[in-house]
């Protein structure tokens, strides 16, 4: 058992750093695809083929990561992040994140650098959410009838206001996947602010025991 977990783990290093890349080229490739739907064919067929390698990458580490590890179930209840991002197109731009944790620097475990990765990886989240979503919403609205929504620019407007549950009403989705990205929008609101809460009271908890502690120990 902890012999294939080290080997699962040697694995996620070893292809850490190329999966990041890989998911860097993922966003550029699905940004340009849903940005430029009127595409020639050519250029076209070469973004299809780009998508597919990457999520085939994806794919086949997933499989390998999920042979590798000890207890499967857990592994798989551990990263429903790379599940979804490996069955859901829209989800893939997160596999950036899932992948930089992989990394050896962000793995330290000290107080302060944990933190430090949280902010980290709340920055990206949040960009990466906004980004992502608006494309899709982009993507779902933009030719349906009686759409308020049909530009990215609107799209980014809409998802910033919705995650955040301003809810201005000047742009709403009318199609049903366009509402289902909604709640996903509005969910992630709530959790992005219990993260930034969480890691402000941690970092304000320690601040303030931090002297006490000092005095305790003279």
């Amino acid at each position: 058992m902890a012999q294939h977990d080290a080997r699962r783990i040697a694995w996620e290093t070893a292809t850490s750093i190329p999966l990041v890349v890989l998911s860097v080229v993922f966003i550029v490739a699905y940004s340009v695809q849903i940005l430029t739907p009127q595409m020639d064919p050519a250029g076209t067929a070469a973004l299809n083929v780009v998508i597919f390698v990457v999520w085939l990458s994806f794919a086949t580490d997933y499989v390998v990561r999920l042979s590798l590890a000890a207890h499967k179930w857990a592994f798989v209840r551990s990263t429903p992040i790379v599940l979804l991002s490996v069955l859901v197109p829209v989800f893939r731009p997160f596999l950036l994140l899932t992948r930089l944790r992989d990394i050896p620097y962000f793995r330290r475990s000290s107080g302060n650098a944990v933190r430090f990765t949280i902010v980290i990886y709340a920055a990206l989240f949040v960009v990466l959410f906004i980004y992502s979503l608006s494309l899709a919403e982009y993507a779902a609205e933009r030719d349906a009838p009686g759409a308020t929504i049909v530009s990215f620019g609107d799209a980014v407007w809409w998802a910033c206001v919705t995650m955040t549950t301003v809810g201005y009403g000047d742009y709403t989705p009318v199609t049903i996947l366009g509402r289902v990205i909604a709640v996903v929008l509005m969910f992630g609101g709530v959790a992005i602010l219990g993260v930034a809460t969480a890691t402000i009271v941690s970092f304000l908890n320690e601040k303030i025991g931090r002297p006490r502690h000092d005095q305790a120990g003279h």
